[in-house]
This record gives C-alpha cells, sequence and structure tokens, in this order.
C-alpha cells in the first residue's frame, strides 16, 4: 500500500469511527417547572447528567428545560412524557391523583420527619405495592419533600387558630385532614402560594423550611410560621418516555437502569433535604418580620389526634374505591 493510500484509509476509517460515534450518540430532554436554579436541577438533575455523560464516555447526555419551557405548569407533566413532549419530565404526583392514588398514601403523616426517612418508606414497599401504577413509563426517582411548616397570615398554631383557616394542603386527598383539623382546605399549586398569601385567598399553607426563603420566598408573604405540626409530605417523581427508553441501545440503557429507583430517589429526596438545611441556616440569620412559633406538646398531641380521625376517613374512602388495603399500604410504609 502506497504511503497516499494509507493515509486515505486512515481518514476513511476517522470519518467512518466519527459517523458511527454520531448515530449512537443520545440526548435526553428533561422538562421541568421549577426554575433553574431549583435544587431538584442543581441536584439530583445535574448529578444525573455527570452520570449519564461519564458512564456513557459522552455518548449519553441530557438537556433541562425548566421553568416550563417545554409545557406551562405543573399539572400536565406526567401526560408530557406519557406524549413524549419530553424525554424525561419531573412533576408532583398529587397534580394527577388518579394515576397514582396508593403511592398518595405516602402522602400522610407518619414516622417519617424528613424526605430521606419517606423517600426510603416508599422504595421498601414499591415493587409490591406501587410499581403496578407506572406501567405507561419508565421509573427514575419516587421520592418526598416534607411538609412539616405552615406558613400563614395568621396565628396557626393552635386548634383554635386553626377553625376556619383556609390552608392549603400538600394533596386535596387530605381534606379529611384538614378538616378533622377544623381548617377548610384550599387546593392550590406551589406556584400560586406566594401569590394566595399576599392577596389573602388564603390564611395558611402547608410549607418545607424551603419554601420560606428563595426561590419561593414565603417569608415575604407570611406573617407566622408555624412549627412542630404533623408532617406530610409531597410525592414527587423523575419519569422518563417508555418508547424513548426502549429506543436506546442495550448499553445507554443499562446505564439509566443502574441509576433508576433507590438510588436516583434518594437523590431527589437530598435535593430536598439539602434545600431545607440551608433554608434553616438563611431562617436564623435573616430579619424578617413575621412570627416564629412552635406548637406546644399539649397541641401536637390535639392536632396528632385529629389526624388520626382524618386517616381513619381517607382509608374508609380508599375501600369505597376498591383499594381494601390502603391501610395496609400505610402501616408497612410507616414500620
Amino acid at each position: 500500500m502506497t504511503k497516499t493510500s494509507f493515509s486515505l484509509a486512515v481518514a476513511l476509517c476517522a470519518v467512518l469511527g466519527s459517523t458511527a460515534l454520531s448515530a449512537t450518540a443520545e440526548e435526553l430532554s428533561v422538562a421541568t417547572f421549577v426554575p433553574p436554579q431549583h435544587h431538584t436541577n442543581t441536584g439530583m438533575f445535574a448529578w444525573f447528567g455527570e452520570e449519564i455523560e461519564r458512564r456513557s464516555g459522552g455518548s449519553l447526555t441530557m438537556k433541562l428545560y425548566p421553568a416550563g419551557q417545554l409545557g406551562a405548569g405543573p399539572v400536565q407533566q406526567y401526560k408530557r412524557v406519557v406524549e413524549g413532549v419530553a424525554d424525561i419530565v419531573f412533576g408532583v404526583s398529587a397534580y394527577t391523583p388518579a394515576i397514582f392514588p396508593k403511592s398518595m398514601l405516602a402522602i400522610l403523616p407518619g414516622k417519617a420527619e424528613n424526605a430521606d426517612q419517606s423517600t426510603r418508606a416508599i422504595w421498601r414497599v414499591f415493587d409490591e405495592h406501587l410499581a403496578d401504577e407506572y406501567g405507561e413509563v419508565k421509573v427514575l426517582a419516587v421520592g418526598t419533600v416534607a411538609g412539616n411548616l405552615f406558613a400563614a397570615t395568621r396565628d396557626v398554631s393552635t386548634m383554635e387558630g386553626l377553625k376556619g383557616a383556609k390552608l392549603v394542603p400538600f394533596a386535596a386527598m387530605t381534606t379529611p385532614i384538614v378538616e378533622a383539623l377544623g381548617a377548610v382546605p384550599v387546593q392550590m399549586p406551589v406556584t400560586e402560594m406566594y401569590t394566595g398569601l399576599s392577596t389573602g385567598t388564603i390564611d395558611a399553607t402547608t410549607a418545607s423550611y424551603n419554601n420560606i426563603t428563595p426561590p419561593w420566598n414565603f417569608w415575604d408573604v407570611s406573617t407566622y410560621v408555624v412549627e412542630n405540626v404533623p408532617t406530610t409530605f409531597a410525592v414527587t417523581y423523575a419519569l422518563m418516555n417508555k418508547e424513548r427508553y426502549m429506543s436506546l441501545s442495550d448499553e445507554h440503557r443499562a446505564i439509566i437502569d443502574e441509576l433508576a429507583g433507590l438510588p436516583m430517589s434518594l437523590e431527589l429526596a437530598k435535593s430536598f433535604d439539602g434545600a431545607d438545611d440551608r433554608s434553616k441556616k438563611m431562617i436564623a440569620e435573616a430579619e424578617k418580620g413575621y412570627h416564629w412559633i412552635v406548637v406546644s406538646d399539649e397541641e401536637r398531641a390535639r392536632m396528632d389526634a385529629a389526624v388520626q380521625k382524618g386517616l381513619n376517613a381517607i382509608f374508609a374512602d380508599y375501600g369505597s374505591k376498591g383499594i381494601t388495603n390502603a391501610r395496609e399500604i400505610y402501616e408497612t410504609l410507616n414500620q
């Protein structure tokens, strides 16, 4: 072979190699309704993006579309992933409760006090009790955010203070609990709660520490922040379009399988708990005009008794809809 022929052969191989690499390169679109600086983006999705790129040698990547760029509002996130508007979405189960009735049981007050504890509980029971709710999608993560505060424009630290208060719960299914507490449940997405508090549309909302500080800034529109209330949880998810997942190479699917499930779910919980820890420091250092109140043990006992009444009503409602083992699932979550 002449020197010229050899050079041409090398060039051809390089071109073919480049073509093969480009043919197998994949970029996954990720749609989320939260702003780019939100901790689920800078935490869980940043971790996921770095891991798939590192493990694939750069042939599998993701592109984040935050703040509703692929569709406004959080309510349609599940529909968007099923229809393939995005390859991956981040969403909140409570916005489509009919799709995730058993997963919603993880919302209820129980033993868990933070996102990590409740997320681990979900994955203890996932395969046996919850997996059938996700048949249309590839599950990447299912985890929670803890709602352990009330942000309010009136003092709701007692049962008397809660009476008649327009309160936003984490999910409509907790209505019997809110009513047992004497409050009036008002459904509202988290993106509207700041305005609701500022305009008086609501008196209080269930919140996490990270809702009090930026980017949500509830501390600017709250007169009271109330701690030591029965903790409820928002169940959140990262889901992938099943057809898109199946279209990937065996290598790329294997990478996603290694990250999906408990590992990515714990990254999700870590992002929420970490945001709470950072917000606690900000709260301690900031000078704001609201009153911080810790519910007394006596009042907390009264609240917990009301919660039990609400739970009984919720389990009865589940039974009437054919989910007769709701109490069993709840108790297993809280072992």
